[in-house]
């Protein structure tokens, strides 16, 4: 069974950081990028990140570049964004999911595509409060 479990959200200030995890199993993570969305109501789903498993690619929006950090551990199966300098406009519901066409070279530029992600993980919440 994939599974994909998004954890870490919470509350923090504005300025303040906070460290999502994407725990994975069930499918060939080596082989996979893992990509990190956000949504808020009413709104599209947005890409913030994504990083390629098989060669260490990563890809940030741009309003979050300087200030996001991603990096996997691919012993643990395990993604993390480290979100630093967090602004109330990153409050959101942050999802991880991943994506074979991207983990096996394809144009990591496209990593905001929802289409290109086979799985997805619960949301966690994140919620920065001016």
């Amino acid at each position: 069974e994939v599974q994909l479990q998004a954890s870490g959200g919470g509350l923090v200030q504005a300025g303040g950081s906070l460290r999502l995890s994407c725990a994975a199993s069930g499918f060939a993570f080596n082989d996979y990028a893992i990509g990190w969305f956000r949504q808020v109501p009413g709104k599209e789903r947005e890409g913030v990140s994504c990083i390629s498993n098989s060669d260490d690619r990563t890809w940030y929006q741009d309003y979050v570049k300087g200030r996001f950090t991603v990096s996997s551990d691919n012993a643990k199966k395990t993604v993390y964004l480290q979100m630093n300098r967090l602004k109330p406009e990153d409050t959101a519901v942050y999802y991880c999911a991943a994506s074979e066409y991207l983990g096996a070279g394809g144009r990591i530029e496209y990593s905001d595509f929802v289409s290109l992600y086979e799985f997805w993980g619960q949301g966690t919440q994140v919620t920065v409060s001016s």
